[in-house]
């Protein structure tokens, strides 16, 4: 039997309406709590997301200051350069990016790459990269009549340092190098594509000479091309810094050296600012500036001549007779009367070694003043056996030696002041006398700068206060120490050096003038052990160049009033007075002209 349902008498399942309407109420409240959670509990956060893909931030380079030379000449400047900046947040296609660069400026595209690799990492997406930094002034209107094709790419106004002193300045001003990963990351103020100092004034007066950044906002469409911008922050630049160096002056003395390897200190005795610090071989800091290629850097790094080296306060040398007049305060202040003399027959005998003078045939008796006078050798190995290194050592510490200047340039060497203990330390080995020997005229291991000689000889100059050397004009005098030598020696050495300049048979004859008072003393520092043919020393030309000696000469001038010391070393030069001598004089002549009648004469 079949059975019908009429359809007015069917009734649906109640459980599927109340299934329905408990789906529309969830969905419901997870909209409500979705929009809950974008709307109030995220709100804020995007927000500002929104704001932000509004509004773009934009750094504005600050100059750094510039550096002047004690006479108000422009050493370190600035000039506007044109970079191309490369922000990988808003480029679709980088590689399509930089090679339309390639095609703009003619720059390798392996060039390109490499330095947009290179700097990929330092820094956030939104950050610019500067991929060229120094582009001509008649391609900048033509790209950006293009740029707007090329999103994430821009054009970037900013300032370059540039040296117009060239080599005369390098060791002393260093250079400016874009800041690395690991400066970025040290110092918060820094950002992608900053300059910072790198070696000299540069580097130590990095935080007084780098200015304040400023920052625009600008207001982006949806493709972000600018569409307003305003100044939030305007850029500070750099203070401005003047030296004590004279630039004149300065060139003057590079033209006197030559072609020589060595350094020359001027330094105002009383004040402690230093007139001309000079370095030969030298570089041209302006090609650091733009970035320097590896095989560029490997050249100028493996150069046998050094010419990184600050050879006034990185390189230290055997000081040579320079020595004795440090000796002659010590024998001075330990009770050896001056009068007091020594027989110098060429040689000295200690033990089974033989210690040679300079002079093959000996100066004969000779006194204190003598031994500065005629610079004789055995006269201090005689005193030094008497006095010993434990005398001579403190006493030559106290004289500023084996210790920094404090001059305001980094990487300056202490030089060395051997000592008992330092010996056993270096070699495990005792002290012998015939160490002592060799100190005593400024060999074996003795190590000075010729800053530090510089400083010690304004001590001489100045009533015995050892001085720190300033670069700055506005620098106050410092005083950081003071020689154990009492005023009467001191009067007692510069006259010993006047004779040294003035006197029969003087040594450092080559610096006398009659219108000004100029004391001196030379010094010839082995480089390696006294060559000899037979009896007879060889002399400088007859031995290779690396072989030679070095050539030194420390110097006081005075004159109207005005008194400088000058400290010239010439390495390999041969003899002191020969070769450094008259590197000194034209530092005299130019800081003192001589008389017309003199110059005539000379």
């Amino acid at each position: 039997m079949k059975l019908e349902n009429s359809g007015d008498e069917y009734q649906p399942p109640k459980s599927g309406l109340f299934l329905l309407q408990v789906c529309i109420v969830l969905l419901f409240t997870l909209f409500c709590a979705r929009f809950w959670y974008l709307q109030i509990h995220r709100g804020t956060e995007y927000a500002r997301m929104a704001q932000e893909n509004r509004l773009r931030h934009e750094r504005i380079y600050a100059p750094r200051g510039e550096i002047y030379d004690a006479s108000g000449r422009l050493i370190a400047e600035n000039r506007t350069a044109y970079g191309l900046a490369i922000v990988r947040e808003y480029c679709p296609d980088i590689t399509a990016a930089l090679a339309q660069v390639s095609a703009w400026t003619g720059v390798p595209l392996e060039r390109l790459r490499s330095r947009y690799e290179q700097d990929r990492s330092k820094g956030r997406s939104f950050d610019p990269i500067l991929v060229l930094t120094d582009m001509p002034f008649e391609q900048v209107a033509p790209i950006e009549a293009e740029l707007y094709k090329w999103p994430g790419l821009r054009v970037v106004t900013h300032s370059r340092r540039n040296y117009p002193e060239g080599e005369a300045f390098s060791h002393l001003l260093g250079y400016v190098a874009e800041a690395s990963e690991k400066e970025l990351t040290a110092d918060p103020e820094l950002s992608l594509g900053d300059m910072v100092g790198r070696l000299g004034l540069e580097s130590f007066l990095e935080k007084r000479l780098r200015g304040q950044k400023g920052l625009y906002r600008l207001e982006v469409d949806v493709l972000g091309r600018p569409l307003s911008r305003t100044l939030v922050e305007s850029s500070h630049m750099g203070q401005n810094v003047t030296l004590s160096i004279d630039a004149r002056l300065q060139h003057a003395v590079m033209e006197a050296m030559r072609e020589y390897s060595g350094s020359v200190v001027v330094m105002d005795p009383d004040s402690g600012k230093l007139l001309a610090l000079v370095t030969r071989p030298a570089y041209d800091n302006n090609i650091f500036i733009g970035g320097l290629s590896a095989r560029d850097w490997n050249a100028l790094r493996d150069d046998p001549r050094f010419p990184l080296q600050n050879r006034a306060i990185q390189s230290a040398y055997p000081p040579g007779s320079v020595w004795k007049l440090m000796m002659a305060g010590m024998l001075l202040e330990n009770g050896i009367s001056p009068e007091e003399k020594v027989f110098c027959p060429g040689w000295y005998k200690l033990g089974n070694h033989t210690f040679r003078c300079w002079r093959g045939g000996g100066h004969g008796m000779v006194n204190m003043k003598d031994s500065l006078v005629w610079s004789c050798d055995v006269y201090y190995y005689s005193m030094a056996v008497k006095l010993g290194i434990n005398t001579m050592e403190p006493f030559a510490r106290a004289c500023g030696y084996g210790q920094q200047t404090g001059i305001d340039l980094p990487y300056e060497t202490s030089g060395l002041v051997p000592s008992r203990a330092w010996k056993k330390r270096r070699f495990g080995e005792a002290w012998q006398m015939g160490d002592t020997v060799n100190a005593s005229i400024g060999q074996g291991h003795v190590l000075v700068t010729p800053l530090q000689t510089a400083v010690f000889l304004s001590s001489l100059v100045n009533g015995g206060e050892l001085l720190k050397p300033q670069l700055l004009d506005d620098a106050p005098r410092e005083v950081v120490g003071r020689t154990p030598i009492s005023e009467a020696s001191l009067a007692w050495i510069r006259k010993a050096m006047v004779q040294t300049v003035e006197g029969a048979g003087a040594t450092a004859k080559v610096l006398r003038r009659k219108d000004m008072k100029i004391g001196g003393k030379t010094g010839t520092a082995q480089v390696v052990k006294i060559r000899m043919q037979g009896a007879r020393r060889l002399k400088a030309a007859e031995m290779e160049f690396r072989q030679r000696d070095h050539a030194w000469i420390g110097s006081w001038g005075e004159k109207d009033g005005k008194r400088v010391v000058v400290v010239t070393m010439i390495e390999h030069g041969g003899g002191g007075g020969a070769v450094a001598g008259p590197v000194t004089k034209a530092v005299y002549d130019i800081l003192f002209p001589p008389p017309p009648e003199e110059s005539q004469s000379q």
